[in-house]
């Protein structure tokens, strides 16, 4: 069976829009809406219904993250195996956004936040496998299209724009969720995946075959099959606490740890303006340049250091010094790291016949730390106060950093 291969003159647009506009959206509405409203309902616990909502989000993502990856790997329809999921799971997103949007209480909101989540993740596994449609020698370029120039987008971008409807909150739900369908829907329609309804015969197993405890067990290869594999997982988790830990409460940040008062918006506007510029920048220049030069590793774990350097800066100097250091520094790292990740990923997946599953996984770390990382940075912010998640954030991103450089089967 022949692999399926999307010129990048299809794949690269695709792979920009797509994700810019399914993690814009998240971005705005879980660091800025979601916050705002909560506020709204019960401001004395806003933190800890943060937190709250958070670990819920948190087991909702990996749960369905994993489905979706499975389900989509062994999809066979005339439109490929992710645009069925990616549609369904777009559609279902705007509808969960528009009844946040229109949520009386805690209770229901936090109904439609977890719907809200589990659709999210019927996009984000099947998308990301699209980069294994690249060719050979454009597999780097399509990971930064991916992840330096679409999460650049996505993770900055928005927000610049989403600050803007600080005051109209509930309005910002239902403009950002529609915004995920037709940007998603649009992407489907750029990289238009062929047909793979001629895999069938030869993937589909005979449906008298049970699965055994064998099987199951080997849905999570050992160590020593999978270690580069879980050596990345376990560092974009820590390396995704390092950057969420900061930007998961860059409200309350700004409002009563620096104090911006009024000033509060366009601070917010002016660091996401600066990470999107070198994030893009990054995406750029980074994957075309470790397609040329053969180097990947290095690059990847040497990006952390540009987030732990942020998170000092803005510990030491709580001022606009501080604010416009840490925007450079997180946003020549994140770009970097968001370029380059994805294919790092892809380079070590010990089963290339479940891609979308491993790099499924894999991404849970966009989803899955913004959950964790709030949860832990409550627990920080209760100990030692708003200081505390900044140094939190330099030891994780160091950790992760490290992990990377860890990984064997890419020498560089």
């Amino acid at each position: 069976m022949n692999k399926v291969i999307i010129p990048l003159k299809r794949l690269i647009p695709g792979l920009i829009i797509g994700p810019a506009s399914w993690l814009g959206p998240y971005i705005v509405m879980n660091s800025l809406f979601l916050p705002a409203l909560i506020q709204h309902f019960d401001a004395p616990h806003k933190v800890e219904l943060v937190a709250l909502f958070s670990t819920c989000g948190m087991i909702v993502a990996a749960l369905s993250n994993m489905i979706a990856g499975a389900l989509s790997d062994k999809t066979h329809s005339r439109f490929g195996k992710r645009a069925p999921w990616l549609m369904g799971g777009a559609f279902v997103f705007m509808l969960a956004m528009i009844a946040a949007s229109l949520s009386p209480n805690i209770p229901i909101l936090l109904t439609a936040w977890m719907v809200g989540q589990a659709a999210l993740n019927f996009i984000v596994a099947p998308m990301v496998a699209w980069i294994d449609f690249a060719p050979e020698d454009g597999r780097a370029t399509a990971s930064s299209a991916y992840g330096g120039l679409g999460m650049a987008l996505g993770n900055n971008g928005f927000n610049v724009v989403g600050a803007l409807f600080l005051s109209q909150f509930r309005l910002g739900f239902i403009i950002f969720g529609i915004f995920t369908f037709i940007g998603v829907s649009i992407a489907t329609l750029i990289v238009h995946e062929p047909s793979n309804l001629a895999e069938q015969s030869v993937t589909t197993q005979p449906a008298h075959q049970k699965l055994t405890l064998k099987d199951a067990a080997a849905i999570f290869p050992r160590w020593s099959v999978g270690r580069d594999y879980y050596l990345a997982l376990i560092a974009k988790l820590f390396q995704g606490v390092g950057n969420f830990a900061i930007t998961g409460y860059i409200l309350y940040i700004m409002t009563d740890f620096l104090h911006r008062g009024n000033q509060t918006q366009s601070a917010i506007q002016l660091i996401n303006l600066i990470m999107l510029i070198f994030g893009v920048f990054m995406g750029f220049v980074a994957g075309p340049l470790s397609d040329k030069f053969k180097i990947l590793k290095l690059p990847v774990g040497f990006s952390t250091l540009f987030l732990a350097f942020g998170a000092l800066m803005l510990f030491f100097f709580r001022d606009n010094l501080g604010i416009i250091t840490y925007a450079f520094a997180a946003g020549i790292g994140m770009g970097l790291w968001n370029s380059l990740d994805n294919l790092l990923n892809l380079e070590v997946i010990p089963d290339q016949n479940r891609v979308a599953f491993f790099l499924g996984i894999y991404n849970l770390g966009n989803t899955v730390t913004q959950a964790i990382a709030p949860v832990i940075a409550a627990g920080v912010i209760a100990l030692f106060g708003y200081a505390g998640i900044f140094i939190i954030s330099f030891i994780f991103s160091l950790i992760g950093g490290i992990l990377i450089l860890q990984i064997k089967s890419v020498k560089r």
